[in-house]
């Protein structure tokens, strides 16, 4: 079975294709434009610039997929009038899809599978709308996807130990192979990305309940705004993490110590806007930072965060006894917070689950595995359904 997934919550342009084989996920393709020069500027992404970029960017990242996979076949499609309404819209778009589709002929894919929320609604509309014209065209069926569910399942990918998986294309390319196992139920997934906190109990695949959340500001949110406020470019994340591994080889101090928002708290929610203001007022009482001092207070951040999150999930462990911890999003790129967890788990003899670091940022491959894993399920979603950028993983 070969998915096509098909990405655009924020600010990635991501087109992936697989192929299933039994237990074996076999990457054929796994494209992702970056947006991060556009929004630099901004400090953040800007959600009509992130629209405009996706309705330029998909079809020449879609045709690259396609390439990249071996699936490309000269020929012609007849497409009609019937995706005119769909992208009337995005009149770039629109174009660019018929000039390119009326020069192939239908690929040899089983399924498509398309980011329906949570994200940026405009961003997602064009990923959406694309994604049903390409399935009006070819008559492919096509499933929507919760993008978080997806980095749940993409943190699942072990590389497989038989020989990777060859496909004919222009480069004579050799695709990673990969295995989805079965963690052991209950599990935990602990999401952390720019725009989500939350702790979500596992029985099963597609069996999820949030027992923990934050209650402002996510992981990464947090990071890009302390990291503004220290004068240091975006995306934050990366520019922290690596200033505070550099005072964690020093052994450099914090010019002044931060909280630990909520760690004490009797709940399993998190708040981190509060770590921001603490951040802003040590900097005006303290005046202008050297060198060694903002890596210091890179460092300080850096673990307050990683020190509250270990606390809410001896917590939940505490409390639902969960036997694997899965962990994905952006913020999971976090070398500091990957072998805290590392060692957590290991601590108490528990599976953990981390994604590739190219796996960890938002990708395609993701929502192909988790259009695949609902496809499987049967679980059954409205056939017109629409972008819902505030969209829930389980209860």
């Amino acid at each position: 079975m070969k998915i096509l997934g098909i990405e655009t919550s924020c600010d990635d342009t991501a087109v992936s294709l697989i192929e299933i084989d039994g237990e074996n996920v076999h990457v054929l393709a796994n494209t992702v434009h970056s947006q991060i020069d556009q929004h630099r500027p901004y400090g953040g992404v800007f959600p009509i610039l992130a629209k405009r970029e996706h309705a330029k960017n998909l079809v020449p990242v879609f045709a690259q997929t396609l390439n990249t996979a071996g699936l490309t076949k000269v020929g012609t499609t007849d497409i009609g009038e019937s995706i005119d309404t769909l992208l009337s819209r995005e009149s770039e778009l629109l174009t660019a899809l018929r000039t390119y589709i009326s020069t192939i002929t239908k690929p040899d894919i089983d399924l498509i599978s398309v980011t329906q929320g949570p994200g940026l609604e405009p961003a997602l509309w064009v990923g959406i709308n694309f994604a049903k014209a390409l399935s009006e065209i070819w008559n492919i069926p096509l499933i929507p996807v919760n993008h978080m569910e997806g980095h749940v399942l993409v943190a699942l990918l072990r590389e497989s130990k038989s020989e990777k998986f060859k496909v004919e294309s222009e480069e004579n390319k050799t695709h990673n192979s990969y295995l989805i196992p079965q963690p052991t139920y209950p599990a935990l997934a602990l999401l952390i990305s720019g725009g989500h906190t939350e702790m979500v109990l596992m029985k099963n695949i597609g069996d999820y309940t949030v027992i923990g959340k934050t209650r402002d500001d996510a992981v990464g949110e947090c990071f890009d705004k302390v990291a503004r406020l220290m004068g240091l470019p975006y995306p934050g994340g990366p520019e922290i993490s690596r200033l505070a591994t550099i005072a964690r080889d020093k052994n450099t101090p914090s010019p002044f110590p931060l909280p630990r928002p909520m760690i004490d708290s009797p709940d399993l929610d998190f708040s981190f806007s509060g770590l921001k203001t603490s951040v802003r007022y040590g900097l005006d009482k303290h005046g202008a930072l050297t060198d060694d001092e903002r890596a210091g207070l890179a460092r300080e951040v850096e673990d307050s965060i990683t020190d509250v999150i270990e606390k809410k999930l001896a917590s939940a462990h505490e409390t639902h006894m969960y036997q694997s911890l899965i962990a994905g999003g952006g913020v999971i790129a976090n070398t500091h917070i990957r072998g805290a967890l590392d060692r957590f788990t290991t601590e108490r003899s528990l599976s953990l689950y981390l994604p590739q670091i190219d796996h960890s940022t938002d990708n395609a491959l993701m929502i192909s595995i988790a259009g695949y894993f609902k496809h499987k399920q049967h679980r059954v979603s409205e056939p017109d359904f629409r972008a819902t950028g505030g969209l829930v993983i389980g209860k």
